[in-house]
């Protein structure tokens, strides 16, 4: 394992916040919104789609699901609302040692970026109910890096929007399959799975994991050993 990372590309729901089921409870009022009844064949269907496509951009589920354009927007704004009230409601945790993680890995000289696959403003949020505005580096969603995952751009904007010199500097941290393609794709030596979300150990070494943790907090002591 390298020993120069100094850039360290984090997850943020099921990797240093607790999901607790919101993205599906939220999806539920989305499905809704566009008719599709709880319990139906059709709602069981895209239900294990979301379940598969954890960590992608939301947008880019609702519009494999969906289908044209409009109803795909209206799904997303069903969801990012439902999430909104969710969060709003106090259901919303850091994972145990998330936040301490952030801030050894910074103390140790390393910049952090927090990424997601919601929008900003949903981000914004999620941030603004942990007071976590200001803890990492840079906070980074799809819309400011171009393609969200499995694509490799999160990770390749975080680089240059910190001036990194080279991929070969970054470690990078999630619960899915899909943060696990976003790292290897980006070039990144380090791609830690972590056990606290979506993806258990062989989904994430399937994708290309070259570590699995049982959670964040045992980041900082990988990358320092």
């Amino acid at each position: 394992m390298s020993t120069d990372i100094r850039l360290v590309v984090l997850d943020m729901a099921g990797t240093t916040v607790a999901d607790d089921g919101l993205v599906e409870q939220a999806f539920h009022a989305a499905a809704r919104t566009l008719g599709v009844e709880d319990g139906s064949p059709e709602h069981a269907g895209m239900l294990a789609h979301v379940r598969a496509t954890m960590g992608e951009s939301k947008i880019s589920v609702f519009r494999h699901l969906f289908g044209d354009e409009d109803h795909a927007q209206r799904a997303n704004r069903a969801f990012e609302q439902a999430y909104h009230d969710l969060v709003d409601a106090g259901h919303c945790a850091a994972l145990p040692g998330a936040e301490e993680a952030v801030r050894e890995l910074r103390a140790a000289g390393r910049t952090v970026v927090l990424t997601t696959g919601f929008s900003r403003a949903t981000q914004d949020r999620i941030l603004d109910a942990l007071g976590w505005q200001g803890l990492a580096d840079l906070t980074l969603c799809p819309a400011e890096a171009g393609r969200g995952r499995p694509f490799p751009d999160l990770v390749l904007t975080a680089l240059l929007r910190t001036g990194t010199e080279s991929v070969r500097q970054i470690a990078v941290a999630g619960d899915t399959g899909y943060d696990m393609l976003t790292g290897t794709r980006s070039g990144a030596p380090v791609v830690a799975g972590v056990l606290t979300g979506a993806h258990g150990e062989e989904r994430l070494r399937a994708d290309g994991a070259t570590h699995v943790l049982a959670s964040v907090a045992e980041l900082p002591g990988l990358l320092a050993g």
